[in-house]
């Protein structure tokens, strides 16, 4: 059904990093969404009422935002799919992200109220009249809640969307909930016991847990976080595969929204290069990269020396001592420029965030570390911070 209704509804369906084509998969999600999330409420919120259930009457109010939160998702992913324009020239692919973010303040919103109903309940607990036609619409909410998060999740992982992915595990935490509303019902009508109220923690629990998880998958990227690590290494080999190019490093991703990304990095390349040809080089490298990821790519050459073998020998236990602070800490840019009375081993330090150590006294253990290879050697150190 899902790719039934992507081939009818969405022309160019592959073309994912196409912004317009992002936003006929926000409308195909939101309108369904809605559609289905209008119909559920309006079974529930009958069934509720007829049943005098505060439980299958806040499930119906759940719908309800559900059907609100499509509609945040359809708008967000209309404004996500606006052009750059002079006042954000990298496009509006952010408000993706924010439109997810909205849709779990909803979700984290019901579920504090129906908290709050179903505390009220069990304090002052009222008698439920049992219906099979409420069972009925229970059972059907399950089965359509089933599907729209699978519906949900399947777009998501086909366009990257943290959006849809949060919409994908209301859903889903849906299913739980009108799970308990309905063995609540059942319990009643079979041993008397009144626990509707609980049922409604129960819900107000799989409500809180949904959004509360789909907050994080929202303002993580909003934030910046890391990028894909498989990213990372398809890039680097991409870059790498070039024979002009003998290293890579400081290699950063900006996220301007799914499909909008821009990178920098620094490439090196041999001292001794026609300058031109590998400019050409480099040149071809951001346009492979833009072709194959969708990813705008600035790269800065630096020339470093590779047919000087004590140059190539000292960096080799440079790079070894400088581990001995932090496995994961290399180096790169390195230089050696001899005088009269001591040398000065100029490169620059990657380091990990993981590592705690401040940046002055990582520079003054490799200052010492490498005072032991020759008391007349000298560091001048720059601390890079890396993610990737």
């Amino acid at each position: 059904m899902t790719d039934w209704l992507v081939r009818r509804f969405i022309p160019h369906a592959d073309q994912v990093r196409e912004p317009a084509v992002r936003e006929k998969y926000g409308l195909l999600s939101g309108v369904v969404g809605i559609v289905l999330n209008l119909l559920l409420a309006a079974g529930k919120l009958f069934a509720g009422l007829a049943a005098s259930s505060i439980s299958i009457t806040a499930d119906a109010l759940n719908n309800l935002t559900d059907a609100g939160s499509s509609v945040v998702t359809l708008v967000g992913f209309r404004l996500a799919g606006q052009k750059a324009d002079e006042g954000h020239p990298f496009g509006h692919g952010r408000m993706e992200y924010l439109a997810g973010l909205l849709v779990s303040l909803i979700i984290l919103l019901v579920g504090v109220e129906l908290g709050k109903s179903s505390i009220s309940s069990i304090l002052r607990p009222e008698a439920v009249d049992f219906s099979w036609v409420s069972v009925a619409i229970l059972a059907a909410s399950i089965c359509v809640k089933l599907w729209l998060s699978f519906f949900n999740r399947r777009l998501s992982r086909r366009i990257g969307s943290a959006a849809m992915a949060a919409t994908a595990a209301d859903s889903l935490s849906d299913v739980a909930a009108t799970s308990a509303v309905l063995a609540g019902a059942l319990i009643g009508r079979l041993s008397g016991v009144h626990i509707d109220g609980w049922m409604g923690i129960v819900v107000a629990v799989f409500i809180l847990r949904a959004g509360w998880g789909a907050a994080k998958d929202t303002i993580n990227p909003l934030l910046g976080q890391n990028p894909d690590p498989e990213l990372v290494k398809e890039l680097r080999a991409a870059v790498l595969a070039h024979p002009q190019v003998v290293g890579v490093h400081d290699l950063i991703i900006h996220d301007y929204g799914p499909g909008r990304s821009l990178m920098s990095l620094h490439a090196e390349v041999r001292a001794d290069a026609d300058i031109l040809a590998a400019h050409d080089a480099i040149d071809a490298i951001e346009r492979e990269i833009k072709a194959r990821f969708g990813i705008e790519t600035t790269i800065h050459m630096d020339p470093i020396v590779t047919d000087d073998a004590h140059i190539n020998q000292l960096r080799g236990r440079v790079a070894r001592l400088v581990r001995t602070i932090h496995p994961d800490i290399s180096i790169h840019d390195f230089r050696m420029t001899a005088g009269p009375r001591h040398t000065n081993l100029i490169f620059d330090m990657a380091v990990p965030h993981q590592c705690t150590l401040t940046d002055d006294a990582i520079a003054a253990a490799a200052a010492r570390a490498v005072k032991e290879l020759d008391p007349t050697f000298y560091t001048v150190v720059q601390i890079d911070r890396i993610y990737s």
